[in-house]
Order: C-alpha cells, then structure tokens, then sequence
C-alpha cells in the first residue's frame, strides 16, 4: 500500500529554486495555511493629489490638459459708472502620462493545486502593493522641490520672508521643543498664499513622527480632534493639516550632494553639502499637485514552456505641479 504523506512536495528545477524555496514557503507540509503577514509602505501621493483625470488616460504617452480657474478682477462701484467686463481667460496646463510601471511573474500548475493559499492571489496583491510604493516613491521625489520659491529657503514668506524652513545647506534641526513650531510656520507660508484652509496635508518621516509624538500633543485643541490625535498611519491633524507618515520623502546623506529617493532608486537632484543627514518635509494643498493613474493591462497568458501561467501587468501615470504656490518645503536635520 502506497502511503502519500503530508509533507510530500514536487521537486523544482533550478528556476523555481529559490531561497527561501518557493514550495517549503506556500505549500502546507502539515496543516498550516497561515501566511506571514507583509507590511507595506502607506501609499500618500494619491491622498493629496488631485485626481479629476484618471479616468481620461488610457495609453502611455497621453496628454491631460488642465484649465485652471481664470482670478476675476474685483473693481470698486461708483454709482453711475460704467462697469468693464472681463473676458476669463483659463490658464491651461500640459500633463503628460509619460510613466509606467509594470509587473511580471510566473505560477507553476502544480506548485499552484499544492499550495494554500492561491499563489496567483497571493502574488496579484503583493504586486499591486508594491506598485503602489514604488510609484509613491518616483512621484514624491520628482515633485518635492517643484514648490514656489518663497515657499522654501531661509527666508520663506511671500509677504512677510520671515520663515527658515531651511536649506540642503543649512537645514534645521528638528526637536520635541521646535516641531510644532515648524508646523506651525508651514501653515503659515501657505496662509500667506491665500491657500484654502481645507485640503491641506503635511508629509513626515517616521524620525519626525516620533518627536512630533513626544512633543506637546496633549493639547487636544492644536489638533482640531475631541482626542489626542496618536494613531495609525495618517497621525491626525494639526493646524489644518492632515499629516501622514511615509518612508518615501527624499533625504540626502551626511555630506551628499545629491538628494536620494525614499526608495533609494533615484538620485539625481542636486543638495548643497552637509555634515547632517537631512530630510524633507512637504505640506501643501490638494490642488497643489495634479496625478493620473491607470492599470493599462492586465494580463495571464499560459507559459509556453511549462504548465503553468504567466501574469504581467502595467500601470501608466502621470504627475505636475499645477499651483507651485500651494507647496511647502522644508529642510530638516
């Protein structure tokens, strides 16, 4: 009598040996179908972008035009006098869906009916999700620095230059005593830039986020919640700001001249020489940026050398900065 035992896997050919071994990981030798659970990056970009063209993309190589809403021209009243009607002129932005980003991996047949849970599942969701911190990443850093200039720099302030938010240069140092003061004074820049209260964000890195928590956050009414605002993911609000926690802000190393992705893949934009690991800090409004993001294709296709499928997928997008003056950013240490 022939006696199957649980622990039984197919062996696999060097393509599918892999460490650890793609079998021992999703098929069960005893009873589990328990998974690890994966922690992914927060994706952010899209809570504070403006997103009304999604839907219009389609293909890599679109173009989005933007019509920004014409300023009308308030003029006094005098009884009697003739009124001169402006002619609204919308001020058009080009958005090229210039991006992509895709995916691409193989399910053996056999390995697939032995495993539990489905792995095509199980790998479909860890693509999308890493797609999403990906592109989280590409867009941050290639929008971080696309502000106004008197939204930056030592001497921030349309109106008034009286606010440091710092340089690659000559960054500032962040502590418990001068975080909420900062805050404080980004909201200040856009408030000087007649930025509408509603839709405000702030982006922060964990180092940040954990002197942001030990400062004095016991004052329920800085946040504008009945409660401390300590929770998960998006910490709460703070002057009007919505702040989240991501990993994907730009930093440059100790003495770099070259600001680095949060992912690490890109690092081509220029920093000043420091002996401080600096970071970004960015807040802003909704308005701000403009982001189009499509799943162009999605694919399964059998693989023509083996049992089995082959999954690919393509995400195409496209991001600008259509109001500079609705940016901030500050340079921290």
């Amino acid at each position: 009598m022939t006696t199957i035992t649980a622990a039984a896997v197919l062996p696999v050919a060097s393509g599918f040996n892999t460490t650890p071994a793609y079998s021992g990981t999703f098929i069960p030798t005893v009873w589990s179908a328990k998974m690890n659970a994966k922690f992914y990056a927060a994706s952010t970009f899209a809570s504070i972008c403006n997103k009304n063209w999604e839907g219009d993309i389609s293909n890599l190589g679109d173009k989005v035009i933007i019509n920004n809403i014409p300023t009308i021209t308030i003029s006094d009243y005098v009884p009697g006098g003739n009124l001169n009607y402006m002619t609204p002129v919308p001020d058009s932005i080009e958005m090229s869906v210039d991006r992509g980003k895709s995916f691409s991996f193989q399910v053996n047949d056999v390995l697939d009916y032995q495993s539990k849970p489905d792995l095509m599942s199980v790998f479909s969701d860890d693509a999308g999700q890493q797609m999403r911190v990906v592109m989280d990443s590409t867009c941050i850093y290639r929008m971080f620095n696309q502000g106004s200039a008197s939204n930056t720099g030592l001497t921030a302030g349309v109106r008034s230059g009286g606010f440091n938010m710092g340089t690659t240069g000559a960054p500032v140092q962040m502590t418990t005593a001068t975080i909420l003061g900062k805050i404080l004074e980004m909201a200040s820049v856009l408030d000087e830039q007649n930025v509408p209260d509603t839709g405000r964000w702030l982006l922060i890195d964990p180092a940040t986020r954990t002197l942001l928590l030990q400062s004095n956050l016991g004052q329920a009414y800085l946040t504008g919640d009945a409660t401390s605002p300590i929770r998960n993911g998006l910490i709460g609000r703070i002057d009007r700001f919505d702040i989240y926690v991501t990993n994907q802000l730009p930093y440059a190393a100790a003495n770099a001249t070259v600001w680095t992705s949060g992912d690490g893949s890109e690092a081509t934009t220029a920093a000043t020489t420091n002996a401080n690991r600096r970071r970004a800090l960015l807040a802003g409004h909704t308005s701000g940026f403009a982001f189009a993001s499509q799943m162009a294709k999605t694919e399964t296709l059998r693989n023509p050398t083996d049992f089995g499928d082959l999954v690919r997928g393509l995400n195409i997008f496209g991001h600008k900065c259509v109001k500079p003056e609705a940016i901030v950013l500050a340079v921290v240490y």
